[in-house]
């Protein structure tokens, strides 16, 4: 990915995952997990317990030696930088132009608070449409009132 320096442990993850032939989806009906969620600790954005990286490793056909890097705690995010990537870049640009727009229904709905990424899912779906196929996103974070102290 042009701008992010990808872990080896990722490149490693994905090569095999390109050279097995083995899609997301796959690898979700062999972990048990969804398929956003192993993306995500393959790309090193979440961590995985021993069964499910052990799981991950052996559907890649991948030694054992690896599962170890996956139940790490990552360091999460793509670092300061603007994503130069165009799916990546439209989900930034998503927030600058309706990020406070959906911040304030959600404090009419909800109240002062935040969504949790931690307590969250993502789903990616496929629309098919006539006009041309549609990604549709859903996010369902818990939300989580700020204190008052």
């Amino acid at each position: 990915m042009p701008g992010i320096e990808l872990p080896e442990i990722t490149k490693k993850l994905l090569a095999a995952k390109e050279a097995k032939g083995v899609s997301f989806s796959d690898l979700e009906a062999a972990v048990g997990r969804d398929e956003v969620w192993i993306a995500a600790v393959i790309y090193r954005q979440a961590s995985a317990s021993e069964e499910e990286a052990t799981k991950i490793v052996n559907a890649l056909g991948l030694g054992g030696d690896i599962a170890s890097e996956l139940m790490a705690c990552p360091v999460k995010g793509l670092g300061p930088l603007v994503p130069t990537d165009p799916l990546i870049y439209r989900f930034y640009e998503i927030m600058q132009v309706y990020g406070m727009p959906i911040k304030d229904v959600v404090h009419e709905k909800f109240g002062d608070g935040i969504m949790s990424a931690i307590d969250f899912t993502i789903d990616v779906e496929k629309e098919e449409d006539p006009k041309g196929d549609r990604v549709k996103i859903i996010m369902s974070g818990k939300f989580l009132p700020y204190k008052k102290w």
